[in-house]
């Protein structure tokens, strides 16, 4: 319980549109190769526990982690799956190193989405209640409505959200496994195809496909391997109610608890002082503003004018989203916290290539596993 918990090992698939020319297990073990390779590590004889974060629905196949084992150098080891993004998965790893019982464990996360032929009617069956009769509401009309209602309570402007994603699909263009990269300006909003107003189809994070693994290990064990440690210094989660009626939609509470969790154990008493950089969950434009104002690393009258005067940039005071974020990277669903995990453990080790920020010692990194669910996992880490 004592020991600290560091990143020992790293390593992802280029993110693409489709992939038609690989399988899922093929993205797996190419991103797995990489990680073991970074660490210097064989995961037959030196991972004690593995953990993989995919959803049945997602996959297409029932008790999918029945058919993980093999690509991860698994097979025959302590492993299971849960059910929720890959930062969710760091946060069990962690508890599992903390019982003292294991000294190396591995994440892993992928997103095949280029292999689902009804994206729409897999959220809508997350949107089936037992006891409320369903609405059949598409998740983007949702995400409209909470944007239109966060813009309006806190004095928002279109052109803000806009400034996200500009912001974020241009820092790709220099993150070499980014999958929609692009350089867009305001003017292009104009044109946007809308999907439910304010929403645009320019504010939604696009599909990729890809794969990540990381290799933690604690302090001891770390010491012994060749690779640079980042240290996890703080882990909180948050899984609040995936009830539309029930929900607070006036802010997500979720993420303000799993953040106190967090900077609990990481010691942190001003957060919005304390980080050289953050890595949020863009699913949506607005969605990195929400979530910077409930992490407490930006006030809610504030936030967006800190995007539209750059402030935000990679380049600028408070760096949010380096490596592009789902905007930029590609929406991974239950991966897409750990891409953004991966690139940040790039910038602590100063490994980041032309994304690499100046100063780069301590990082926030948070998820969020889409509409209708109101969870989240929160990481801090440091160099």
């Amino acid at each position: 319980m004592s020991e600290r918990i560091a990143v020992v090992g790293i390593g992802a698939t280029q993110f693409r549109t489709i992939t038609p020319d690989v399988s899922y297990k093929e993205l797996m073990f190419d991103a797995a190769v990489r990680a073991y390779a970074d660490a210097g590590i064989n995961p037959r004889t030196e991972v004690d526990t593995f953990v993989t974060c995919a959803e049945d629905y997602i996959e297409g196949t029932s008790i999918f982690d029945e058919y993980v084992p093999d690509q991860l150098g698994a097979a025959l080891r302590q492993m299971h799956t849960i059910t929720g993004d890959g930062l969710h998965g760091i946060a069990t790893a962690v508890m599992q190193l903390r019982t003292g019982r294991f000294g190396t464990a591995v994440v892993e996360a992928h997103s095949k989405a280029s292999n689902m032929l009804t994206p729409d009617g897999i959220a809508a069956c997350a949107q089936d209640p037992v006891t409320v009769r369903p609405l059949c509401l598409n998740s983007n009309f949702i995400a409209g409505l909470e944007m239109n209602r966060f813009c309006a309570e806190n004095g928002i402007t279109r052109d803000q959200c806009s400034a996200v994603a500009v912001k974020n699909r241009s820092n790709a263009l220099v993150n070499p496994i980014a999958g929609q990269a692009a350089g867009l300006s305001l003017d292009d909003f104009k044109y946007a195809k809308p999907v439910s107003l304010p929403l645009t189809d320019l504010d939604i994070a696009q599909p990729v496909d890809g794969a990540i693994v990381i290799v933690l290990a604690t302090e001891s064990k770390a010491k012994e391997l060749r690779g640079k440690p980042v240290w996890l210094t703080g882990a909180g989660w948050c899984n609040g109610s995936p009830n539309l009626e029930t929900r607070d939609w006036s802010a997500p509470e979720y993420v303000t608890k799993a953040a106190k969790m967090a900077y609990g154990q990481a010691g942190v008493t001003d957060p919005r002082h304390y980080f050289d950089f953050a890595e949020v969950d863009d699913t949506y434009t607005y969605k990195e503003l929400q979530h910077l104002v409930a992490l407490g690393l930006a006030s809610p009258c504030d936030v967006g004018l800190n995007t539209e005067q750059g402030k935000t940039a990679r380049n600028g005071k408070r760096p949010v989203n380096v490596s592009g974020g789902a905007l930029g990277m590609g929406y991974m669903y239950e991966a897409s916290g750990l891409a953004r995990f991966y690139c940040a453990v790039q910038q602590l080790r100063g490994e980041a290539g032309a994304m690499q920020l100046p100063k780069a010692k301590t990082a926030i990194v948070q998820a969020w596993r889409g509409v209708p669910t109101a969870s989240t996992a929160v990481i801090t880490l440091a160099a």
